[in-house]
């Protein structure tokens, strides 16, 4: 494992544990994370009453590669419902309403800035 790739998973695992919090406290409950499944992967469920979250994690060092919401394209946003569906049916959760978010983590020298978008599509 090179470290250029190592760093990148570190990255990604300290946005995702700023995500975590960011979602918990806007009153959601974290039900899974990094869920895998033959159609791809979910970097957090979240959930409140009658209502599945299927954030994805966007983090950032800077916008050379645009920002994190710019990420999510419409292509993205489809195949995250379907994830978010396919969650949905393995853990019974079938009838209830889903929604995608993203938070979007962005690091500097100024320090970080965490921001919790809701229903981005």
């Amino acid at each position: 494992m090179s470290a250029t790739y190592a760093q990148r998973r570190a990255l990604g695992a300290y946005g995702e544990r700023l995500a975590v919090r960011a979602l918990e406290s806007a009153g959601l409950e974290i039900l899974d994370r990094n869920w895998r499944c033959s159609q791809g992967e979910i970097d957090i469920v979240a959930g409140s009453s009658g209502l599945v979250v299927v954030c994805e994690v966007k983090t950032r060092r800077g916008d050379r590669y645009g920002t994190p919401v710019e990420a999510i394209t419409p292509v993205k946003a489809e195949r995250l419902y379907r994830l978010g569906a396919a969650w949905s049916r393995a853990h019974g959760r079938g009838g209830l309403r889903l929604r995608i978010d993203v938070v979007s983590v962005e690091l500097s020298r100024q320090g970080r800035r965490v921001e919790h978008l809701v229903g981005v599509s």
